[in-house]
């Protein structure tokens, strides 16, 4: 097959990497891409929003399946337009894409279907918001209803830090028109969980749970950012729990959203949070996400452009995954200022030095220049470290990143601290 990736970042990066260790792909182009991607794909200079483009060339090149990274073509419908040239496509509508593209759809969702979530309520006006939160219990969780980069959440102590997050998000507009409806809702307590399916709107089969590390500081201190590593598998997430979470979750989700006649085909991706109480869901996502990726894929044996064929073929009962029995840790190396304001163009040095052998390395904010890598992007590099071991497989994540140097590089020196520093008392 010639198969078409859409993406720029390290999820991407690690998607190609996977198909083209398969035996199904041909020819393998990604657009835009990456300076990592350059050495499993063919670069198309398209911007991932750019759908009359993006939809053009796969016709110019007769791609026989094209694969959608991020969440931003998804929310805009670019499925729906390739589907309408009879071009095959991995990913959900754009209507099903509303499970991510409005959390407070999502909620209004989940509680329908019964589907286990926080208690929430869903804002337009600012002032009505304030006078709820005033005589609320804290903690409280504010969310901004759009795509916000995964950045759109802030979790309030107090009045003081709710006033703030709805400000911040209604008036000052800090994510835009994705501020302009917010949802409020309690605080879960448990341990977080990112369990992803595949589903063809029909059958649903689930990957192995893994753990991101939202916040950019150890601890899990500071502003939430786009992930700054992952490890799978977790030990906190029995095979009891999992089947739970497709008995209570996915499957009632995939069946919803076919009921809604919003038939969800490709990555369904469930944030969870563990609880005494049982598995909550704390959001929805439309696609693959970043960084669980990278410490995922490493430990699938199936092929993946099989399994992502018959999602697209409605086949997917036919399939089954298989996996290393290894755990892989990814540590994301990132900017200095990020998730605020940062510079790129940080020449990075190290990169060649590395041998496959050491770990993986997954680009994410990177380009090619006058022969040198440099940053481009708040995410940078993903080092993912595989062995049987987890503990082993952190320390090989983080002796290659001793390799890799840029100007401002920052990164998180406990990644997997979760598996072994806590106690899960709640396990079934």
């Amino acid at each position: 097959m010639k198969i078409l990736v859409i993406g720029s970042g390290g999820r991407e990066h690690a998607i190609c990497w996977k198909l083209a260790k398969g035996s199904l792909v041909d020819k393998l182009y990604a657009a835009p891409g990456n300076a990592g991607i350059f050495r499993h794909a063919e670069l198309v200079n398209i911007r991932v929003d750019d759908i009359d483009n993006l939809l053009r060339f796969a016709m110019e090149k007769n791609i026989d399946l094209t694969v959608v990274g991020p969440e931003v073509p998804l929310a805009l419908g670019i499925v729906d337009r390739f589907e309408a040239e009879r071009l095959k496509i991995f990913g959900p509508t754009k209507l099903a894409a509303e499970i991510e593209a409005s959390k407070a759809y999502a909620k209004q969702f989940m509680r329908k279907y019964h589907i286990p979530t926080a208690s929430y309520m869903v804002f337009v006006d600012m002032k009505e918001a304030l006078r709820f939160v005033k005589g609320s219990s804290y903690p409280l969780v504010i969310k901004a209803d759009g795509l916000a980069a995964g950045k759109g959440v802030s979790v309030a102590k107090n009045y003081e830090g709710a006033e703030k997050a709805i400000k911040n998000m209604m008036q000052k507009r800090q994510f835009g028109a994705a501020g302009a409806k917010i949802v409020v809702e309690d605080f879960l307590v448990g341990e977080e969980a990112s369990v992803f399916a595949f589903t063809d709107g029909k059958s649903v089969l689930p990957l192995i749970p893994s753990q991101d590390h939202k916040r950019v500081g150890d601890s899990d201190t500071g502003p939430n950012t786009g992930g700054m590593g992952a490890y799978a598998p977790v030990p906190f997430v029995s095979e009891k729990m999992q089947k739970d979470i497709l008995d209570l979750v996915l499957e009632p989700t995939v069946a919803g959203m076919a009921e809604e006649r919003r038939p969800f085909k490709g990555l369904l991706y469930a944030g969870m949070m563990i609880t005494d109480k049982g598995p909550k869901v704390i959001e929805f996502n439309c696609r693959f996400g970043d960084p669980e990726t990278q410490a995922l894929l490493p430990l699938l044996k199936t092929d993946l452009a099989v399994i992502f064929h018959a999602v697209v073929n409605g086949t997917l009962a036919d399939e089954v995954l298989e996996w290393e029995d290894a755990y892989a840790a990814c540590v994301i190396l990132a900017s200095g200022g990020y998730p605020g304001e940062y510079e790129n163009g940080k020449e990075i040095h190290g990169l060649r030095d590395i041998k496959d052998s050491d770990a993986l390395v997954f680009h994410s904010g990177t380009k090619f220049e006058a022969r040198r890598f440099l940053t481009n992007g708040g995410r940078v590099i993903g080092i993912v470290g595989v062995d049987e071991h987890l503990e082993s497989a952190v320390a090989k994540a983080y002796e290659t990143n001793e390799k890799i140097r840029f100007e401002g590089k920052q990164f998180r020196s406990d990644i997997g601290y979760k598996a072994w520093t806590k106690k899960f008392k709640f396990l079934p």
